[in-house]
C-alpha cells in the first residue's frame, strides 16, 4: 500500500496544514485516528445508546484529518432519526472504512519517506 493507493478519501493538506507539514507528528495523529476508530467502530450499532456520540467523535475526528466525506455524512447520521438509523449507521462505517485505507495507505508512504532519510 503506498501512495497511490489513495482514493480521496482523505484530503491530507488539510492534516499537513495542521502538523506543519511535520511528518513524525502527522504520523502520531494517524495512528491515534487508526486507534481510536478501532475503539469507535463497535459503537456504530444502532442498539447501542450512544451510537450517537460515537458518530459525533468520529465526525469530529475525521473532520481533523481532512476525511470531509466521512464528517458529512456522520454530521447527517447524527441527527437523523432513529429509524434509520442502521442504514445511516452503514454509511458511515463505509466511510469509516475508506478514510482508514486512506490513512494507511498515507501512513506506508510517511514510513518510506522515513527510511529514505
Amino acid at each position: 500500500m503506498a501512495r497511490r493507493d489513495l482514493t480521496g478519501a482523505v484530503d491530507f493538506a488539510v492534516l499537513e496544514a495542521m502538523t506543519g507539514g511535520m511528518d513524525d507528528i502527522t504520523e502520531e495523529v494517524l495512528g491515534l485516528f487508526a486507534q481510536q476508530a478501532a475503539l469507535w467502530a463497535p459503537m456504530l450499532d444502532p442498539t447501542f445508546e450512544g451510537w450517537r456520540d460515537a458518530v459525533h467523535t468520529i465526525r469530529g475526528a475525521g473532520a481533523g484529518i481532512g476525511a470531509h466525506e466521512l464528517a458529512t455524512v456522520c454530521q447527517s447520521v447524527e441527527h437523523g432519526e432513529q429509524a434509520l438509523a442502521a442504514v445511516g449507521l452503514e454509511r458511515v462505517k463505509t466511510a469509516l472504512d475508506a478514510a482508514l485505507a486512506d490513512v494507511a495507505a498515507y501512513r506506508h508512504e510517511l514510513m518510506l519517506r522515513g527510511l529514505k532519510g
